[in-house]
């Protein structure tokens, strides 16, 4: 029986081991599933203590399954942002359940994006399932596509060129702005278009073979006509490529109808270029670097004496000469700035030298160098000569003793030369600043008139004027002037003939003085014998009559002693007569002078007032012939002061090696017509005079190299200046 019982038990055991083995199995498969799952997955006890965690947790976390299982909730919690670690307690009692995306960052400091699920199984004692999917090559992933997107839609947007995105059928999907702006066709206008639709019919083949081609190669390009919203037509050149998104295809459309523009222009330029450069008069070449003339022109075959196939594939340099500084500054300056305008002779092969102007630029046909020659042989010929003679014209302009001044139609001053300065007194800068008018006194406006009309008729004329100057002198200026010296210019001539008027006045008097004087000297000698009977008679008259009748007797010898004392005036104007010059203190002279008149001056109630400056330089003079100049102009002074009156008598120097006297009454003065006809002979003021007086003194001044001035005006009085050398 036991041995049956023994029998009957064997089986059951065999069925337990069996279900242990498969069991075992099972665990070992789900071990080996939860080691090899790719996720990382770490299991905790109701205590958040590691309990257990597969291979790409260990991997995740860099950490070998011994050091994870030290680990508690909290260490893996820190890995996450504060604000998950505050949501995940809350969800994880409420709900058994927390789930996060986001960013990780693991203790060497490497930063993860991962999927975080943490499952709590009440069912299973407490134990928490945590799940960490690494999702980071996934979301650069999504990143980059990201990315990519946004920069095909900035590329799209805010390209130049047209681009347009359509289907299979041909449908438009998609165009870009600029592609909208060049048709004139709103988004949504063209977004309810074919490509056909768009196409000129009559290029409609053009569009098949666009397919065609697509289909075979999956990329073509070309030309297409669009036609334009307002009914234009525009060609523009495209590039499509197949599968941009999906089944689409992608068009970069560039608008070809200015470039075909450009071209038919550049054609035509080049055509016109060709007609100039065959045609042209100026000589024409294109050369390289290295002086070699690569093509010309028929005017160049003329320019540089050869036939135009000897010219072609000469030197340019070998015309120059290139070591001379101005062709080699002229060679720096165009290799430098890659433009140059100048001039240089040029020798040509026959021996004659050419000056030749020209123009060239650098690398302008296809990087050779086209310059255009001009012969300026003649012309610079010609301007030297100008240059001359008007470096002749500039030498005579400026070294005329006359004054010259040009001007134009409008009275405007071009230019003076410095002898004018000297007559005007004044500077070029100061003359040029005025017109001619600015220089005419009102007083010489009807000769200027008159002048300007002669002008204009006759083309030349002179005529004379006076000019005041800036310190009131006075100048006799003699002019003539010619039209158009220069074209559009006039010339006139002025000559300070001041001084010779004065001398033509004075060669009069002297003249005047001379017939007087021989006059003098006949009525001298007729009346001296008459006059030396008469005082003889009257002498023996006076003795003989016992009667008084001496009042008489005085009267007579008074009358006869004027006469006398005239014809010794005569006599002095007749002869020379004989002085005896010294050096003298001219002050002294003149305060002797004084002494003889104070008598007569204090008889008319009149005051002499004497001014003499310091250091007055010697005169080399007759003082008796000083003295009667003096006495003759002090009593006149004192016969036109009135009673009570003053005569101011100054000595001074002003001018070098000068002394003056200067005397100044207070009479009436007189007009200017009066004052030339002073010194002349028999012209007096005075009822009684006979003007011989001031002949004689202007005469004793004229023969001590000396000359007397006079200035008056009327009711202010008469100064006398006596200028004699020192």
């Amino acid at each position: 029986m036991q041995k049956k019982g023994a029998m009957s038990m064997s089986p059951q055991r065999e069925l337990t081991s069996e279900a242990e083995q498969n069991q075992r199995g099972e665990l070992q498969q789900l071990r080996a599933i939860f080691n090899d799952v790719l996720d990382a997955i770490v299991v905790f006890d109701e205590y958040f203590q590691v309990i257990n965690a597969n291979e790409s947790a260990c991997g995740l976390f860099e950490k070998t399954k011994d050091e994870l299982l030290t680990y508690q909730m909290k260490d893996f919690l820190m890995y996450f942002p504060y604000d998950m670690i505050e949501a995940y307690y809350p969800a994880l009692l409420e709900e058994s359940y927390f789930k996060y995306e986001g960013a990780m960052t693991l203790r060497s400091g490497m930063m993860k994006h991962v999927e975080f699920t943490s499952h709590k199984h009440s069912h299973m004692s407490g134990i928490i399932v945590c799940t960490f999917r690494d999702i980071t090559q996934h979301k650069m992933m999504e990143n980059e596509r990201f990315i990519s997107h946004h920069m095909f839609m900035d590329v799209f947007n805010e390209a130049v060129d047209g681009i347009v995105i359509f289907d299979r059928t041909g449908q438009l999907i998609d165009a870009n702005p600029s592609f909208c702006e060049r048709l004139n066709y709103t988004r949504a206008q063209l977004l309810t278009k074919t490509l056909e639709e768009l196409v000129e019919p009559t290029y409609h083949y053009k569009v098949k073979k666009l397919w065609r081609t697509l289909h075979q190669e999956g990329k073509t390009s070309g030309e297409l006509p669009i036609r334009l919203e307002n009914g234009d037509v525009t060609f523009f050149e495209f590039t499509t490529t197949a599968n941009i998104y999906s089944q689409y295809y992608m068009s970069i459309m560039r608008g070809v109808t200015e470039k075909r523009l450009m071209e038919q222009q550049l054609l035509r330029s080049e055509k016109n270029f060709r007609a100039i450069f065959e045609n042209a008069i100026e000589a024409i070449l294109i050369w390289r670097d290295d002086g070699e003339i690569l093509n010309a022109n028929l005017a160049s075959s003329r320019t540089f004496e050869l036939p135009l196939n000897k010219l072609i594939g000469s030197n340019l340099y070998t015309f120059i000469d290139t070591k001379s500084f101005s062709a080699l500054k002229v060679l720096q300056t165009f290799q430098t700035k890659g433009e140059i305008r100048n001039q240089l002779p040029f020798y040509m092969p026959n021996g004659e030298i050419k000056q030749l102007e020209f123009t060239g630029k650098k690398g302008i046909i296809e990087g050779d160098h086209l310059t255009i020659f001009r012969n300026i042989s003649e012309r610079t010929k010609i301007e030297q000569e100008l240059r001359n003679n008007e470096e002749k014209f500039r030498q005579i302009f400026n070294g005329s003793i006359d004054g010259l001044v040009l001007w134009d139609g409008k009275r405007n001053i071009i230019d003076v030369n410095s002898s004018l300065c000297d007559i005007l007194e004044l500077s070029k800068e100061e003359i040029c600043a005025h017109s001619m008018e600015d220089f005419i006194s009102s007083a010489n406006l009807d000769a200027v008139i008159e002048h300007k009309e002669t002008i204009e008729q006759k083309g030349e004329a002179e005529g004379e004027i006076t000019y005041v100057t800036g310190n009131e002198k006075v100048k006799n200026i003699e002019f003539s002037t010619k039209k158009d010296i220069l074209p559009g210019l006039y010339m006139t001539l002025l000559r300070d003939v001041t001084e010779r008027n004065q001398m033509q006045e004075q060669i009069r008097k002297s003249d005047t003085l001379q017939v007087v004087g021989q006059l003098a000297a006949g009525i001298a000698h007729e009346i001296r014998n008459p006059m030396t009977a008469l005082k003889g008679f009257v002498q023996l008259l006076e003795s003989s009559i016992q009667e008084d009748h001496s009042l008489y007797f005085d009267i007579i010898k008074s009358e006869l002693k004027r006469i006398e004392t005239i014809i010794t005036e005569f006599l002095v104007l007749a002869k020379p007569q004989a002085v005896k010059f010294e050096k003298k203190n001219l002050a002294a002279v003149v305060k002797e002078t004084i002494d003889l008149l104070n008598a007569q001056a204090l008889l008319e109630n009149i005051q002499f007032e004497l001014s003499v400056s310091s250091q007055l330089p010697m005169v080399y003079c007759e003082p008796n012939q000083i003295k009667q100049v003096l006495i003759n102009v002090i009593k006149n002074a004192i016969e036109v002061t009135s009673n009570g009156g003053r005569i101011f008598i100054e000595v001074y120097s002003t001018e070098p090696h000068y002394v003056t006297v200067s005397i100044r009454d207070q009479g009436d003065g007189m007009p200017e017509e009066r004052i030339k006809r002073l010194g002349e002979p028999f012209y007096t003021t005075k009822e009684k005079g006979t003007g011989l007086g001031l002949m004689v003194s202007y005469k004793i001044i004229e023969e001590h190299k000396g000359r007397i001035e006079v200035e008056s005006k009327i009711g202010e009085g008469t100064a006398f200046h006596v200028i004699l050398p020192a």
